[in-house]
């Protein structure tokens, strides 16, 4: 009897224990695998906070048919400036990727990349990049299926020295992200290098680079706070610059999907997940800035007035990006109205 009891609740305990299994699973093998791309540490906030809750939505939507494998660091080979052209032609499924990896291949996306043209909020710049790509930018795109474009919350200066006024940065090397980012350090008298942010923290251990413009977000991927001291805020809106991002499909696999699964990736796409970036960014820097206060690091805010100096200094960052886009058949005037609107409109609605 007692062994015929211990069997009896083995048996019920595997019933019991079976759903939950067959939940998990999804009760079914997936009826596509897509393989997604990126270029940060799956510590990254990017990948922990962002990409991978996307994936597991988009998988618990899809009842377990569509299952998205992760490779972070550039796993799948190449660099990330050729992140894009994997995914156009399907090295990879999914990539997330910079346009401003690639100077000028997006001529039009770069507007959000000028400086002081961008809000504060990530959130804001997220919710107007999407809009900007969707009414204006959409042919840029044509190669990939676009799931969304975002941008970053307010860029700022990581130094090993203390920047509280443009002379503070003349000489400093520091690593820009876009080349738009490049003119305007340029024009504030920063020496800038272009590199992408994975190198980051190698070149500033080896003395390569000064100090970096990056969000607060990627900072403890990089470790930069431990390899700098100080860092520079830029107060309100418009902010110094941001990067847009954008995550991508390949559109030959997209379009092969069935409709239902077409219909799983769409509810996850455009302005829904636009804010998921842009709202992520934006808790990130609170809980980094803090992280960083408490290590006792340096984080300096310049005066209003300095600020309204950097503004002047880069505008005419500004008025030579409007004119080298118009030989491309970009109304770069437009582009810039267009984008200030969009970020005024979100400034005050999220």
């Amino acid at each position: 009897m007692k062994a015929s009891r211990r069997r009896f609740l083995a048996l019920a305990g595997g019933a019991v224990a079976a759903p939950a299994l067959l939940r998990e699973g999804y009760a079914q093998a997936p009826q596509v695998t897509l393989k997604m791309h990126h270029f940060l540490p799956p510590v990254s906030n990017g990948h922990a906070k962002f990409l991978a809750p996307w994936a597991r939505k988009v998988e618990a939507d899809s009842q377990g048919k569509i299952k998205i494998d992760i490779f972070p660091s550039m796993q799948l080979g190449g660099t990330p400036p050729q992140l894009f052209d994997q995914v156009r032609d399907g090295v990879a499924d999914l990539v997330w990727t910079l346009p401003g990896s690639t100077p000028g291949r997006f001529a039009g996306m770069e507007v959000v990349e000028l400086p002081f043209i961008a809000a504060r909020r990530g959130v804001v710049n997220a919710k107007a990049t999407q809009e900007l790509y969707e009414t204006q930018l959409k042919d840029e795109f044509r190669e990939v299926h676009p799931i969304c474009l975002w941008s970053h919350d307010h860029g700022l200066v990581h130094a090993n020295k203390q920047v509280k006024t443009m002379e503070d940065l003349k000489g400093l090397k520091l690593r820009s992200p876009t080349r738009q980012a490049a003119e305007g350090l340029r024009a504030l008298g920063a020496s800038p290098i272009a590199m992408p942010v994975p190198q980051v923290p190698e070149s500033l251990a080896q003395r390569v680079i000064d100090g970096a413009v990056i969000p607060w977000e990627v900072v403890p991927a990089l470790k930069v706070q431990e390899l700098v001291k100080f860092h520079t805020e830029i107060p309100g809106s418009p902010t110094l610059y941001t990067a847009s991002f954008t995550l991508a499909m390949n559109k030959a696999k997209y379009e092969s999907l069935p409709a239902e699964l077409k219909a799983v990736i769409d509810k996850n796409s455009g302005q829904v997940a636009a804010e998921a970036a842009g709202r992520m960014w934006d808790d990130q820097a609170v809980i980094v800035s803090d992280m960083v206060k408490k290590r006792g690091n340096t984080i300096t805010t310049i005066a209003e007035d300095e600020k309204k100096r950097w503004e002047q200094a880069t505008k005419p960052v500004i008025d030579a990006w409007i004119a080298s886009v118009k030989d491309k058949g970009v109304d770069g005037g437009k582009l810039v109205e267009t984008f200030r609107g969009l970020v005024a409109k979100y400034d005050k609605t999220v």
